[in-house]
Parts: structure tokens; C-alpha cells; sequence
């Protein structure tokens, strides 16, 4: 098994946990938007892509090789830009107060940019090579 794990930030060790706690909120965020057919059809979309980081994260923690590591660490890294792109629409359609959202989408673009730095840190590793263990 791979172990991306050597070459996460000591600051990152938290994930696991903060990508499930992430995917509590977005389904919270969910559970409070009115029944309307707009906020239901964006509600089920940032559903979906906002409890799937937290999935794939724990698939990538077990990758086999480098490369289904650094696959799993992207599916995350879309499913982040993609629950941002639906944050922004329920934000800007007023759907809910903007002050319940923001830190949402706060979240949203720090773990975006944790990602962005574990991928180029592990695709720059030499020492951990492809092979599996």
C-alpha cells in the first residue's frame, strides 16, 4: 500500500476527520434549504460532490502506488471545485443567509488549496516511488 501520508504537512494529519466533518456540514447546509425546486436541484448537486471528498480521501489514504494516490487526491480536489461552484450558486441565488454559507465556502477554498499543495508535494516526491508495497 502506498502511504501518501509522508508527505503531508504534520498540519494535514487532521483530514480524515475535517473531509467528514466538511461532508456533516454541506449535508446541514442541505437539511436547511427551503423546498423550493431550485434549492433542491442545487441542494442534491453540492450534496452529492460535497460528501464525496471526505470518500475519496479515505480511498486515496489507501492507494496501492504514487499514481492511485495522486488520482484519488485529484477526484477530491474536483469534487472541492465543483462543491464551490454550487456554494456560490445557492449564495448568490440568496437561498440561505450569506453568513451561514461563507464560512462553507471558506472551507471549501482552504481545503482546495491543501490539496493543490499535497498533490504537487507528492507528484515532486523522489522518494517515494511507484512500486507498490
Amino acid at each position: 500500500m502506498y502511504n501518501g501520508k509522508c508527505i503531508m504537512n504534520k498540519n494535514d494529519k487532521d483530514l480524515p476527520e475535517r473531509t467528514y466533518q466538511y461532508g456533516r456540514r454541506i449535508i446541514a447546509l442541505f437539511e436547511a434549504l427551503p423546498e423550493g425546486k431550485v434549492a433542491q436541484v442545487l441542494g442534491m448537486q453540492v450534496l452529492r460532490s460535497g460528501t464525496s471528498v471526505g470518500a475519496n480521501y479515505s480511498e486515496a489514504d489507501f492507494g496501492r502506488t504514487k499514481p492511485e494516490f495522486i488520482a484519488k487526491m485529484g477526484d477530491c480536489l474536483r469534487e472541492l471545485a465543483e462543491s464551490n461552484f454550487w456554494l456560490r450558486n445557492i449564495q448568490d441565488s440568496k437561498l440561505v443567509k450569506s453568513a451561514r454559507i461563507q464560512p462553507l465556502r471558506d472551507e471549501t477554498e482552504e481545503l482546495i488549496r491543501i490539496f493543490i499543495t499535497i498533490i504537487k508535494k507528492t507528484k515532486n516526491d523522489k522518494n517515494n516511488g511507484d512500486e507498490t508495497e
